[in-house]
């Protein structure tokens, strides 16, 4: 692939019938997802709610990267409101199959985590990651991320077959 400009910024709600396509189309391109991404399952005007909870709250972050003016990339910070466990924010990443391998999951966990060190209360990053996805686990690990708990059986693949998942972290601030 060429030189790709891309451009990052948050999720409005604006973005949901687009972010839907973009979910589904990952979620057929990859088989390490763990979770169902953000807006699966949902309707337009649900995700368009939540897009605009999402973008209000000071713990959680939608971050989308930007080709050509389409959506190609996306990372999230989710944290729960209750506070005893609202410094700690769960990372997902994903991109789009055609822009693997040009650094896009690098660009938005470097600006996940100065986000959350910056202008959130977190004080805890989480993720977890098939065991077998050693590209991401190289990711998370130069930017610091260590592996807590292997999670046996921790998701199935498309067949049913079981497969281990790392538990990773980073304190933060």
């Amino acid at each position: 692939m060429s030189e790709v400009e891309v451009t990052l910024r948050e999720a409005i709600p604006d973005d949901a019938a687009e972010l839907l396509q973009i979910s589904r189309q990952i979620a057929k391109e990859t088989d390490y997802l763990i979770m169902d991404e953000v807006g699966l399952g949902l309707t337009e005007e649900m995700l368009s709610l939540q897009l605009a909870d999402l973008y209000e709250s000071e713990n959680n972050l939608l971050l989308l990267a930007f080709a050509d003016g389409k959506i190609v990339a996306m990372a999230s910070v989710k944290a729960a409101p209750e506070f005893t466990v609202s410094h700690i924010g769960e990372i997902g990443i994903s991109v789009l199959k055609d822009f693997w391998g040009i650094g896009l999951g690098t660009a938005l966990l470097d600006e996940v985590i100065y986000w959350s060190e910056n202008a959130s209360p977190l004080h805890r990053l989480e993720l977890t990651v098939q065991k077998r996805n050693e590209r991401a686990i190289h990711l998370y690990q130069k930017f610091g991320f260590e592996t807590e708990a292997v999670m046996e059986r921790g998701a199935r693949d498309a067949r049913g077959d079981f497969l281990d998942v790392l538990l990773m972290s980073k304190l933060i601030n």
